[in-house]
């Protein structure tokens, strides 16, 4: 990767929408070697693929919360476990192992308070490993770039 397929990136970054020939102005390239560089992004697995942006409050999903938390258990076992069942889990967008005092960090959405406490209470408290939660109610995203 170079400065060009940077900016290129960045482009698609905002809008992956856009027609090939709005990138290439904007990186000072023709539309054919713009979209070849697009073409070799996306085949070497750099651009992994392309996403929608929601509304989270018309879809349902306004009430964001980010959750940390820890396990009894540290065996491979109790992990995939757990993973498995968040991965089924359609309120949790996001599930990162983390390193730190908690193993794992989440960001669950809903619609609303007590759609997250059905969720903190049925799903989270009913894992066998599960024995620290702490919970970080979102209150507002000055930025975010998630797809």
């Amino acid at each position: 990767m170079d400065a060009v397929d940077e900016k290129i990136l960045r482009e698609l970054a905002h809008n992956s929408r856009i027609s090939n020939v709005q990138p290439a102005e904007r990186v000072n390239l023709s539309p054919s070697p713009c979209l070849r560089r697009v073409a070799e992004l996306e085949r070497s697995g750099v651009i992994r693929g392309y996403g929608v942006r929601t509304d989270p409050e018309l879809t349902g999903r306004g009430f964001a919360v980010y959750v940390m938390v820890g396990l009894s258990s540290h065996t491979k076992a109790a992990q995939e476990g757990f993973e498995r069942a968040m991965a089924i889990a359609p309120e949790v967008a996001e599930c990162h192992n983390i390193a730190g005092a908690f193993e794992y960090l989440l960001r669950v959405e809903c619609a609303s308070l007590a759609d997250y406490k059905r969720f903190h209470t049925e799903v989270l408290g009913t894992r066998s490993h599960v024995n620290a939660i702490t919970s970080y109610i979102v209150m507002g995203s000055p930025k975010d770039v998630r797809a």
